[in-house]
């Protein structure tokens, strides 16, 4: 069971990203489109400081379970991939005429990385955020277990 558990959570970034690459390539409105435009448009536009902020924490829970150790070096590894891919999808959007592509999407993107950022070096390499350091020290024990 642990055993899927880790390849679960390894593939799962993978599973994220073909998600985000899909989504940026269809209308902004063709899974939900609320009643309210004003409101449509905020919430969908707040979801960039998500978006791409859960894409680097997938990636570090997928490198926590590897048996190497996690260093400072793997996490800003890990920002960095989220960062360049959140580029590479305003790219993408801007061959797509009903989409939509902007700098100011980029900086939202890079505050939500970097507030995750800040929080698992904190949780994982300064002793801060102890709740958040027992999680990610339970996801590094799945790889710890089974060998690799």
């Amino acid at each position: 069971m642990k055993n899927c558990l880790k390849w679960g959570i390894r593939v799962l970034p993978l599973f994220y990203m073909a998600a985000i690459w899909i989504q940026s390539s269809l209308p902004a409105d063709h899974f939900v489109a609320l009643p309210d435009s004003a409101l449509d448009h905020t919430i969908k536009e707040s979801l960039h400081l998500v978006e791409f902020a859960i894409l680097y924490v997938l990636l570090v829970l997928a490198l926590l379970t590897r048996r190497r150790t996690f260093t400072p070096g793997w996490n800003f590894a890990c920002a960095l991939f989220a960062a360049f891919y959140g580029i590479s999808d305003e790219i993408h959007q801007s061959f797509y005429p009903y989409r939509s592509a902007s700098l100011f999407d980029l900086v939202k993107d890079f505050v939500g990385i970097a507030v995750c950022f800040y929080c698992i070096r904190g949780a994982l390499f300064q002793g801060k955020f102890l709740r958040l350091a027992k999680v990610l020290r339970r996801v590094r024990g799945l790889g710890e277990l089974s060998g690799k």
